[in-house]
């Protein structure tokens, strides 16, 4: 009985985890073609765009309501996050929206299919950081595929002026280029500490507790940039720009609001993949998507495919085949392990009660 509980569970825990990898593959692949859009069309503000990578944070308030709801007659309390883990968040969060900032800053000089790729990097900080953080398990399959990775972008950076779009300084790409790197270094880092405070959270972990401490991290990650569109007068500056949008000025606020719906998407997936598996999982899930996101970039926007992306692509593509291949073995091993164990405890119980049953003869 025990044990088709146990099952059970964890053909539960397999299904929201597929969930939230598919709502990570829509904010992942949908937010940068959409932050592009903005740019490519006349949007200038880049202080606004990495705004809007958060600024759908009241969304995640529907799910919370409805758990509050359904939980009413039996707990009547709003929200069960403690200080502790509130204060881990918010500075999570102030880290993220600086994170917003740089990677806003990134896609704005840099075509769609050139950023992805340096967010590719992303995963290689990831690993790092999760072995340091939360003592994330490594096999050779995973630190090839991280190798891998790493050294696509590598590639991607030997020829970095090659793809600079029209009318665009070396000065401005280049720093667009490293904005990015740094962005996806932070992001690496950010990953382990969501983890790490779902591990030292002291309270039970829920996954309505998750999307609390999703909904203060995306607060105050707002708030951070709230205020660089105070300093830099992005909130005066929005009308006129509405009105000069290539595609009209309601479409500008379509897009607008498009775009923080989709990025919330992002962060709520990977957040929620993080606590269904772990935080190297949902930067392996991040990199996974970079094919998508290249194809889509090359369909909508007409962006080149050079020799080194296409070289970057598929060093890419063979870490993610070495990751998987790898994951899949250990579970087979860890599987094989297990029934062996049991089959020695049965035989151990068979034998034991033979015994017994001799000594009872008359």
């Amino acid at each position: 009985m025990e044990e088709n509980q146990s099952s059970s569970a964890a053909a539960m825990k397999k299904v929201y985890l597929i969930i939230n990898c598919l709502i990570l593959a829509v904010g992942n692949c949908g937010g940068p073609l959409i932050m592009r859009l903005y740019f490519v069309r006349g949007g200038k503000r880049i202080w606004f765009s990495s705004w809007l990578e958060t600024g759908g944070w009241p969304v995640t308030l529907i799910p919370l309501l409805v758990a509050y709801t359904r939980r009413r007659g039996t707990d009547t309390r709003l929200f069960f996050m403690r200080p502790r883990v509130f204060a881990a968040a918010a500075v999570i969060g102030t880290m993220t929206g600086l994170d917003d900032y740089m990677y806003a800053y990134g896609v704005a000089r840099l075509p769609v299919s050139t950023s992805s790729l340096i967010i590719a990097t992303q995963l290689a900080f990831t690993a790092a950081f999760a072995f340091v953080l939360v003592r994330q398990r490594f096999t050779a399959y995973t630190v090839n595929s991280v190798v891998l990775l790493t050294l696509g972008a590598v590639v991607l950076g030997l020829h970095t002026s090659g793809d600079r779009p029209e009318g665009e300084s070396n000065r401005e790409y280049l720093m667009g280029f490293f904005l990015t790197l740094l962005a996806a270094g932070l992001y690496g880092l950010i990953l382990p500490l969501i983890e790490l405070t779902y591990k030292r959270a002291n309270q039970p972990l829920t996954y309505t507790l998750v999307m609390e401490i999703q909904l203060v991290m995306c607060f105050f990650a707002t708030a951070f940039c709230t205020v660089g569109m105070i300093v830099n007068k992005d909130f005066q500056a929005i009308s006129r720009e509405a009105k000069a949008f290539e595609l009209g000025e309601t479409r500008y606020y379509v897009v607008a609001v498009c775009s923080a719906i989709i990025w919330q998407c992002f962060f709520l997936g990977a957040i929620g993949v993080i606590y269904y598996s772990s935080s190297l999982l949902s930067g392996i899930v991040i990199t996974v998507l970079l094919p998508a996101t290249e194809v889509l970039a090359v369909i909508f926007y007409h962006e080149r495919f050079q020799a080194e992306k296409g070289i970057s692509l598929f060093l890419s593509l063979w870490g993610f085949v070495s990751y998987f291949y790898g994951d899949i073995k250990h579970n087979k091993k860890k599987m094989k392990n297990k029934n062996n164990h049991i089959n020695l405890d049965n035989n151990g119980q068979t034998a034991e009660t033979q015994l017994v049953d001799q000594t009872h003869i008359p």
